[in-house]
């Protein structure tokens, strides 16, 4: 493969910031574990019989695919698939599928009690009080509902747009939200292709927060790769 040339990252030209949630700020995987243990636990007491059912690796697999398979038109809302496969799970077993929405407002709680990265609240502070901060995410976490929403001027989900990344229209949703041409923002987050090939696509300019030193595999590069968000706030300060 060729790769193009890194492009030089412009601070002088930087107007906004999106800024992408899960795996950037926190890490999701314990988010996730946690809330499905605390379902679990819930269905054992609720609706046993589906409990069973999810303690199946296979049962699981299958109720998302059948889940996915339905509601296909709303791939893109975490919120929708984690909710029907619940309810397609209490059906399956016989059990109240009116359950379904307490189990996911349950499941959606424990969820929104996300572990942030050490340098998070830090790097947030200090890019706050410089620009305006707009988060754009794929998942169905709530900036306000974690405890951040001071450090933002709003957000736009995959829900809310419609599609995700790298989807440009997700993106020149947050640009239009902000009043900011893309051109003018700067696009961080640690997935290559949805959030760096994505922002790049629209003419933004991207970092990749890269804290596990994965190797680049795409022609197009990013404008900066950090290790983590103080690393990202040393190279904003021009440091």
């Amino acid at each position: 493969m060729r790769y193009s040339p890194a492009p030089m990252l412009a601070l002088s030209s930087i107007r906004a910031i999106t800024l992408d949630l899960d795996d950037t700020l926190w890490p999701i995987w314990p988010c996730i574990e946690r809330a499905e243990k605390v379902l679990h636990a819930w269905l054992q007491q609720y609706a046993p019989a589906t409990a069973t059912l999810y303690a199946d690796p296979h049962e699981r697999r299958s109720i998302r695919e059948a889940t996915e398979q339905k509601w296909a038109a709303q791939a893109h809302d975490l919120s929708v698939l984690r909710r029907e496969s619940i309810r397609l799970a209490l059906e399956r077993t016989g059990d109240d599928t009116d359950l379904a929405d307490p189990a996911f407002d349950l499941f959606f709680a424990e969820r929104m009690r996300v572990e942030l990265f050490d340098d998070a609240i830090a790097t947030l502070e200090w890019m706050a009080a410089r620009w305006p901060i707009y988060a754009v995410s794929n998942g169905n976490a709530d900036v306000n509902k974690v405890g951040l929403g001071g450090y933002f001027k709003g957000s736009v989900s995959a829900r809310d747009a419609g599609v995700g990344k790298p989807d440009p229209r997700i993106f020149h949703a947050a640009a239009d939200a902000l009043g900011v041409p893309p051109e003018a923002i700067l696009h961080v987050g640690d997935d290559a292709a949805l959030d760096v090939l994505g922002a790049l696509g629209v003419g933004m300019q991207a970092v990749w927060v890269n804290r596990s030193e994965t190797l680049w595999s795409y022609a197009q590069q990013p404008h900066a790769t950090v290790a983590s968000l103080t690393e990202l706030r040393d190279l904003l300060a021009g440091g």
